[in-house]
């Protein structure tokens, strides 16, 4: 809970230094009060009564007021200010289509649990951590369609992406259609920067549009694509099923086309990456999540109000009271 005190601030703190003759003052009142009082020495106070009343228990009363108006005196001159802010924020986000493959092949558990679903949670955690941007999803195989428009709805491409699987069209490999495919949605944005995250673990084996020329289609519309390239180095598993039911996995060869996605990325002004197990793929995600930033302008206004008045309605009420009361009730005492 934010209190008056809290918002206060102070134009010349300096002043909070004469603080330290506060102390000094009360050693200086009580030394000289020793000093001019009377001593009178009695062998024996048995048979003296002795009260005390409380006027003369309440007599040192005036000075601490004084004191106390001391410093409240010195915060006033401290300048106290209050500063009434507000922010003015301009959100540039940025417009993301992940292109992603789900041949037969993504199956494969060189990732676990494989490739597919690895690659849907680490998306899914780039989506979630993009606020600002507009997010869209198309899948490809041996053709591609759009899963999910652009949105700034990140919840609902969650669940498509969620919904994603190997199946859902004729196998293959269609890399150029998928890119294109993307590209399609992104060629009528407005954003400032446009980008594709393309993702796949082999090289291209259908559709009618060369890698190649995605590219070049993606850099006359202005798309940057970062391309990855998924799968361990050599062979992996790959689970088979025989006409019994019984799973097996298989070694299969991993073949990907690094140097058709690097050309991609090149031509696009994008950048190509390798994941070979889970945990580049996250360091990927987080990379590119780095390098494309969204814009955000805040214009901060700030308005200050002097708050030194109930200080100095405080020392001049104790003032007041202090000289109240050393002319009438302690007056015989002083």
């Amino acid at each position: 809970m934010t209190t008056w005190f809290d918002e206060i601030q102070f134009a010349n703190p300096g002043f909070f230094l004469l603080f330290a003759l506060l102390p000094l003052l009360v050693l200086w009142y009580f030394l000289r009060l020793k000093k001019k009082n009377s001593d009178l020495r009695f062998s024996s106070l048995a048979n003296i009564p002795i009260r005390t009343s409380l006027k003369v228990k309440l007599r040192h009363l005036p000075f601490f007021l004084k004191v106390i108006a001391l410093a409240a005196v010195i915060t006033v001159l401290a300048r106290p200010q209050s500063s009434l802010s507000y922010q003015n924020v301009v959100s540039e986000g940025i417009d993301i289509m992940i292109a992603f493959d789900i041949s037969g092949s993504m199956l494969a558990e060189d990732l676990k649990p494989n490739r597919i679903e690895a690659s849907k949670e680490v998306a899914i955690n780039f989506i979630k951590g993009r606020p600002q941007d507009r997010i869209g999803l198309v899948v490809y195989s041996g053709e591609s369609f759009t899963q999910c428009p652009l949105t700034t709805d990140h919840s609902v491409v969650v669940n498509l992406f969620n919904d994603v699987k190997n199946g859902m069209i004729e196998d293959g490999t269609a890399i150029g259609l998928g890119l294109a495919t993307a590209v399609n949605r992104l060629r009528e944005s407005d954003a400032k920067s446009r980008v594709i995250i393309l993702l796949t673990d082999g090289s291209n084996t259908a559709g009618s549009i060369p890698p190649i020329t995605a590219a070049e289609i993606a850099r006359e519309f202005d798309v940057r694509v970062y391309t990855i390239g998924i799968g361990t180095n050599g062979k992996a598993p790959f689970p088979v099923t025989d006409v019994f039911g019984r799973r097996s996995y298989e070694m299969v060869d991993v073949k990907i086309d690094e140097k058709t996605l690097t050309e991609i990325a090149q031509t696009t002004g994008g950048k190509y990456f390798r994941a070979n197990n889970n945990r580049k793929l996250e360091s990927i995600y987080q990379e590119i999540d780095q390098l494309e930033k969204s814009k955000i302008e805040v214009t901060e206004y700030r308005r200050k109000k002097e708050e030194f008045l109930p200080f100095g309605l405080i020392a001049g009420i104790l003032l007041l009271g202090a000289y109240i009361l050393k002319t009438t009730v302690f007056k015989s005492i002083t």
